[in-house]
């Protein structure tokens, strides 16, 4: 063997150093490449001060969380720091914005529920969490820590409640101090466990330790969090469906229909499906849904109605949403379902029975109705009124107005005395002509110019300026209530006022709703942003603008501060001795139709109140229900129309 000279040796050691040093410096890049995307929001010599005592919620059946819980409190209260012991059942929620610091104790029951006492916090979080237009700064000054208390012999419902809960304080913008703690009953290490969490968790509440320094030490749970991370993306992706669209159609449209086994295609596929659920849809049949809205909850707990109860006099608490299609055909901006949705520009799929259509949704409707039962707040009267719902808003995701049977099912549900509110996007003109009488019928006015509609709506079909046209159209012949409902979008429609002014002698409509798009941030469908905005003064000018422009045809009859919402209304129809009439009288409504005899607008109204009427002091609240302000925090997300 030839001998290596010194040298050599020398240049083969400084070769390896540098191997060396150079494969660290990779993995210190990398590994700070990750916990920089799990860093605090602020740094730990910046953070905010606790204003308020901390907040140690239990979630707990059988005294465990709740033992633990008080363990805690004890423990915080020896070292200074205030803290107090809570029941979830006995918070309100919606409290939570102005805590700063939050201490969460929760087992996992049954089938991975959460238990009683929690279910309706765990259920907040989680509408939240998912809802766009909360947006991900809601919680934004609040620091946080779990602590999860399960079985491990339940697999993967281990502590889910728990990793569910950070996960939702997490999306709401609240810092995580120290990753998810968990310990066993079964294993015997709960005492153990919570006892070296307590220790953490006082070291960083009393400043021994920085939240940066927390997540330097825990790199097993950042590559875990990065991971989860990623698997909530790729499962809450946007699924874009343009094949249902047919942008690519087959030449034989038999086939077109028919599944691979020869059965007709079903709207709703499981990604479709799985999608909408985690939105809070309830799916029925193949093709229809129905959804709580949150307009509805608030009344149930006395909180005040939408906009349509000081418009039209809805009953907030009595009304459910519905469509009997959740395809659509066009894929708006603006719209914050992320087209999670099926697109379509014609019926192509199976169809379910209009009854049962409506069975299923009344059904589906009270059971998310009972579920409010216990929820702090909530008004038992109005509860008990809400089992029976007796406005219908088709109005959710989708085009109602492709389904076939669409005139069946509004039957049915007038049938039953129930209102109906359709709101349609103006691509099937020929639909609107045949359509039976409705209570109230919408058509969405949501540009004024061909090129700024095809940049809002992004409609599938060639001919959509045409087809809008001829929707417009369709309206001046209707004998019931008719509305243009206009999104306003600063920078994309809110200037076109003179166009807009143009549009009102096609559709020659009742009432004008004019409603600024709500900001929930931008998405990867949407990169609208806050300066798109409008703020109410904003709305307003543009309602007294445009009633302006009509010469006097229409004037500012009503306004809705909290929805940043104004109605128009036709003078020689709606105000009548000076006294605006837009509410609906709906058992005259369904009089009517069950009569079988034409009628018209004029022969269903009845007084607006005074609190309602534009310019009144309390700005379309209804002094009958107790006002609950909360604050506000817009992060990012989507943006809704609705």
């Amino acid at each position: 063997m030839t001998p290596v000279s010194p040298s050599l040796h020398a240049r083969l050691a400084l070769l390896a150093l540098l191997s060396l040093s150079s494969a660290f410096c990779l993995w210190k890049s990398n590994t700070l490449r990750r916990r920089r995307r799990l860093q605090p929001s602020v740094p730990s010599s910046l953070r905010k001060q606790y204003d308020r005592p901390a907040k140690i919620f239990f979630a707990s059946e059988t005294g465990t969380s709740k033992s633990l819980a008080r363990r805690l409190a004890v423990r915080l209260s020896a070292h200074g720091i205030a803290a107090e012991l809570v029941d979830p059942r006995d918070y309100e929620p919606e409290e939570l914005p102005r805590e700063t610091l939050v201490f969460i104790v929760a087992s996992t029951w049954e089938k991975g529920k959460p238990p009683p006492n929690a279910a309706f916090l765990a259920s907040w979080l989680a509408e939240s969490a998912k809802d766009f237009r909360v947006g991900s700064l809601l919680l934004s000054r609040c620091e946080f820590a779990v602590f999860g208390v399960g079985s491990r012999a339940y697999g993967s419902t281990f502590n889910v409640v728990a990793r569910d809960m950070a996960r939702w304080m997490r999306a709401l913008g609240a810092v995580e101090m120290t990753p998810l703690w968990d310990g066993d009953v079964d294993g015997g290490e709960v005492e153990e466990e919570f006892n070296l969490w307590i220790e953490r968790v006082l070291s960083l509440v009393k400043g021994e330790k920085s939240l940066a320094d927390e997540f330097e030490v825990f790199q097993d749970e950042e590559e875990y969090y990065e991971e989860y991370g990623e698997a909530e993306a790729a499962e809450d992706g946007v699924v874009d469906l343009e094949d249902i669209a047919g942008k690519a159609p087959l030449k034989n449209s038999k086939v077109e229909l028919l599944n691979g086994n020869g059965s007709i295609k079903e709207m709703v596929t499981p990604i479709v499906r799985k999608n909408l659920e985690k939105q809070g849809y309830k799916i029925i049949g193949s093709h229809s849904g129905v959804k709580l809205c949150r307009w509805t909850k608030s009344q149930i707990r006395g909180r005040g109605g939408c906009y349509k109860h000081s418009f039209y006099g809805i009953e907030s608490h009595r009304c459910m949403e519905a469509t009997p299609s959740l395809a659509c055909a066009n894929k708006c901006v603006f719209c914050w379902r992320h087209h999670t949705n099926p697109v379509g520009k014609s019926w192509r799929w199976k169809m379910d029975d209009p009854l049962v259509i409506v069975d299923a949704a009344i059904e589906e409707h009270t059971k998310m109705v009972k579920q409010m039962k216990g929820v702090p707040g909530v008004k038992e009267e109005q509860l008990l009124e809400g089992l029976s719902p007796r406005h219908c808003a088709l109005s959710l995701v989708g085009e109602p107005i492709m389904y076939p049977e669409i005139s069946a099912l509004i039957d049915e549900l007038h049938r039953r005395r129930i209102s109906t509110f359709l709101v349609t996007n103006a691509q099937f003109p020929e639909r609107i002509k045949v359509l039976k009488p409705i209570t109230q019928l919408y058509v969405s006015v949501d540009a004024a110019s061909k090129g700024s509609l095809k940049a809002i709506d992004r409609p599938l079909f060639g001919d959509f300026w045409e087809r809008f046209l001829d929707s417009l159209k369709a309206l001046r012949n209707k004998q019931q209530r008719t509305v243009y409902r206009l999104t306003l979008v600063k920078g994309w429609n809110a200037e076109e006022i003179d166009a807009y002014a143009n549009l009102l002698s096609i559709g020659e409509p009742d009432l004008i709703e004019i409603k600024g798009v709500t900001y929930c941030g931008s998405s990867a469908t949407s990169k609208l942003t806050m300066e798109n905005v409008p703020w109410h003064l904003d709305v307003k000018a543009f309602s007294e603008a445009l009633a302006f422009k009509s010469n006097g045809l229409y004037e500012v009859a009503c306004e809705h501060v909290h929805s940043c919402c104004v109605l128009l209304a036709k003078v020689d129809k709606f105000k009548i001795s000076g006294q605006w009439h837009t509410w609906i009288d709906y058992e005259r409504f369904h009089d009517l139709v069950a009569s079988g005899m034409p009628f018209r607008t004029e022969d269903y109204m009845a007084a607006t109140p005074n609190w309602a009427v534009y310019g009144a002091l309390e700005g379309g609240f209804d002094p009958n229900q107790s006002r609950f302000k909360k604050e506000r925090r817009h992060g990012v997300a989507a943006l809704k129309s609705g």
